[in-house]
C-alpha cells in the first residue's frame, strides 16, 4: 500500500483509494466513545457497590469523552449526578463532606454485609475488610471541599 499527497492510501489488493485520516479517525473517535461509556457504567456501580470507585472511573470517562466527543464530554460533565464529581475533583481536588461521609457509611455497610451474610471464607472476609480500610483511608485522604 502506498499513500498519495492528498492523504489517501492505495490499496493494492483492492485497487482503490481510501481517506486514511478521516476512516481511522473516525474509528478511534469511537474508540474512546465506548471506553468512556463504559467507565460511565462502571462509575456508576460504584455508586452502589462500594468495591468500586465512583470518582477515577468518572475521571477516566471524561478523559476519554474529550478525545471522542465534545458532545460526550460536555453531557458528562453537566451532568446533575456526575458533573459535580468530576468538577469537584479536577477544579478543587476535593469532595464534599457529604459525598465523603455516604461513601464511607455505604462502603462500610455493603462490605460489612458481605463479609457478615455473604461470605464464608475468612481470607475472603479479611480482603473485604482490607479493601474497606484502604478506601477508607483514600477518601479520608481527599481534601475534604466545605460547601
Amino acid at each position: 500500500m502506498g499513500t498519495s499527497s492528498q492523504g489517501r492510501r492505495w490499496d493494492s489488493h483492492t485497487h482503490t483509494h481510501t481517506h486514511t485520516n478521516d476512516t481511522s479517525s473516525r474509528l478511534i473517535r469511537r474508540v474512546w466513545i465506548v471506553a468512556g461509556s463504559l467507565f460511565v457504567g462502571l462509575g456508576t456501580l460504584g455508586i452502589f457497590l462500594p468495591l468500586l470507585p465512583t470518582t477515577p472511573f468518572l475521571l477516566l470517562a471524561a478523559a476519554c469523552y474529550a478525545r471522542g466527543s465534545k458532545r460526550f464530554y460536555n453531557w458528562l460533565v453537566s451532568n446533575r449526578w456526575f458533573g459535580n464529581y468530576i468538577k469537584n475533583y479536577r477544579e478543587r481536588k476535593a469532595l464534599p463532606l457529604r459525598i465523603k461521609a455516604f461513601s464511607i457509611v455505604l462502603l462500610w455497610a455493603t462490605i460489612g454485609y458481605s463479609a457478615v451474610f455473604v461470605v464464608s471464607i475468612p481470607l475472603v472476609r479479611a480482603i473485604l475488610v482490607g479493601i474497606a480500610i484502604g478506601v477508607t483511608v483514600h477518601i479520608t485522604l481527599i481534601r475534604t471541599l466545605h460547601c
